[in-house]
């Protein structure tokens, strides 16, 4: 071991600046990659556990809050509450209806909000129920929107899509644009990477000959650069997520949250995966271009 230390630090004295080189770009493209992951995580939360089977939500009316077909401000009573599910059901236009009662609602509102002071602003009794409903065709929602708007006991209804479809495109445009960007940096990692080892074990051709012919092994032979090109994945790893968590802590917790707290943001736990996934990509980009670059040297 004593030997491959030795040989790894005089490798990265006399490559510093290509190891320099490979180091700056393996940050930014394992950052953009880490962006990316965080941004899916970030659509995901801001699609729900009801948009991939929501196209139109019937909300219901609640004491004292006019609009739509409520009662004097009424609540809206069993029996209507049945005949609405019951003319949901029977339109054929509709494949399924969902029922999220009061307590669902507020249970979901608490989960989305935990750490925001909007959880204080609204309490149980001023949650609504409401039925979502699944279309057997979304584009053909006019019809059901008509319907459940003159059923008596019908606060609101509201086709989602028309309203999330748009900004989930561009998220989603962001999200594949940065995976891409980070991609493309990714390839040119690991091409400089595997050229930077490649000149290393050339400038070596020599002393790399005389130990296979002594009978070295190709671990023996293999270390030296390995540790070269992992240390600076590694640094590479460590400045990507430092950025991520830099970018989390002033982008989205420093004002995201505050500016826009009726939304769900990302936190810590899926900045950890993100991380994990850019430690895991970092270090396997570090080895795989080194085992590449150097097998005409290891013995057959």
């Amino acid at each position: 071991m004593r030997h491959a230390f030795r040989e790894t630090w005089s490798g990265l004295r006399r490559n510093f600046s290509m190891m320099l080189a490979v180091i700056v770009t393996m940050w930014v493209s394992l950052a953009l990659f880490g962006a990316g992951l965080m941004t899916m995580q970030q659509v995901d939360l801001f699609k729900g556990k009801w948009y991939d089977k929501i196209e139109i939500s019937v909300f219901l009316c609640v004491q004292d809050v006019p609009g739509g077909t409520c009662d004097a401000g009424k609540a809206t009573t069993d029996a209507q509450r049945d005949l609405i599910r019951q003319r949901l059901e029977l339109n054929p236009d509709v494949q399924q209806v969902y029922y999220e009662s009061k307590k669902e609602a507020y249970a979901a509102f608490t989960e989305s909000f935990a750490d925001s002071p909007i959880l204080d602003t609204l309490t149980l009794d001023q949650m609504q129920d409401s039925f979502r409903l699944k279309l057997v065709d979304p584009e053909q929602y006019e019809g059901v929107v008509a319907e459940a708007r003159t059923l008596p006991g019908v606060q609101n209804v509201q086709d989602l899509h028309s309203v999330l479809d748009p900004l989930f495109r561009w998220l989603n445009a962001l999200k594949w644009a940065t995976i891409g960007m980070s991609s493309l940096l990714l390839l040119a990692a690991a091409l400089q990477i595997g050229n930077t080892i490649r000149m290393a074990a050339f400038s070596r051709r020599r002393e790399l000959g005389i130990m296979r012919m002594v009978g070295a092994s190709n671990s023996y032979i293999l270390l030296p650069f390995l540790l070269e090109s992992l240390i600076a994945g590694l640094i590479g790893v460590v400045l990507a997520c430092g950025t991520l968590a830099a970018g989390l802590y002033l982008i989205v917790i420093r004002n995201a949250q505050v500016s826009i707290q009726t939304l769900r943001w990302i936190g810590w736990p899926q900045a950890g995966l993100a991380m994990g996934g850019v430690a895991v990509v970092g270090i396997a980009l570090s080895i795989v271009p080194t085992l590449l670059a150097t097998r005409k040297y290891l013995r057959v």
